[in-house]
């Protein structure tokens, strides 16, 4: 049996030949991570063990008796807008990636990536559920890491804040720091923030939609965001961003910008 999966970045990536006397089901259902496989309706055709046993626990927030139940069932069940779903699945080309919340008791990553055995032809999807947690060990992870990573505002120059970012930068932690830096910047009368990247190893989708929130949000007040420590590797992404938002590669370049933009 020959499979091959859209890879991450578009590029085929096939598997190969499964041996005959190997089952390809069986063999996903030894990997011990959550997997599921939906046909091109998005109906769910089959789960592997460790699946079963997660949906088990979270079949009694739908209304279901079990694991067993669902196969069968449609993935509109699990969606609160199912059209906003379909839609996202109907588009879908490569390999999608989200942070979900099933019915405020678990969160979980969920990857999607569609089967192909022709290229142009998909033939169904494997769903994954990794990182699974509860709510409240969420919340509790999120408070964590809000306070084990605050992040100073450095004034390293006249009517100019310099902001770090180190580690993971999530939404709850990009709200807070974008609330503190206006009040900072409106009282202070800062002209420019200065965004160091450096430290942030993924510049992914979320990153990106919570640098623009901020640098919008700046821009409100009269303030100009600057970002800095610009690496290869979030360059390609970087050019995503909506804004003619100033880009460096050292935090050197993007001060000494400031200081002839100020003596301009």
């Amino acid at each position: 049996m020959d499979l091959t999966f859209e890879g991450a970045n578009g590029v085929m990536a096939a598997i190969g030949t499964i041996p005959t006397n190997i089952s390809l089901l069986s063999a996903l259902d030894h990997i011990g991570e959550t997997i599921l496989i939906a046909d091109t309706s998005y109906n769910i055709k089959w789960m592997n063990s460790e699946a079963c046993r997660l949906l088990n626990e979270v079949a009694p927030l739908f209304g279901i008796s079990g694991c067993e139940e669902m196969i069968g069932m449609n993935m509109d069940l699990f969606h609160r807008m199912p059209d906003h779903q379909r839609k996202v699945m109907d588009g879908l080309k490569d390999v999608h990636r989200a942070r979900i919340n099933i019915r405020n008791e678990f969160v979980t990553d969920i990857v999607i990536t569609p089967i192909k055995e022709e290229e142009d032809s998909i033939d169904g999807y494997i769903i994954m559920l990794m990182d699974v947690t509860t709510q409240a060990e969420e919340n509790e992870r999120t408070e964590k890491l809000i306070k084990e990573l605050s992040i100073p505002m450095l004034h390293i120059w006249d009517k100019t804040l310099a902001l770090p970012l180190i580690g993971e930068f999530d939404k709850a932690r990009s709200n807070q720091l974008t609330a503190s830096v206006l009040t900072e910047c409106a009282e202070k009368g800062i002209e420019y923030v200065l965004l160091d990247l450096s430290g942030i190893t993924e510049f992914e989708n979320q990153v990106r939609y919570q640098i623009q929130m901020m640098a919008d949000s700046l821009s409100l007040i009269g303030t100009s965001c600057i970002l800095v420590g610009i690496n290869p590797q979030l360059a390609m992404s970087i050019v995503q961003l909506e804004s003619n938002i100033p880009t460096f590669n050292s935090a050197y370049s993007g001060l000494h910008y400031i200081m002839e933009k100020q003596g301009e």
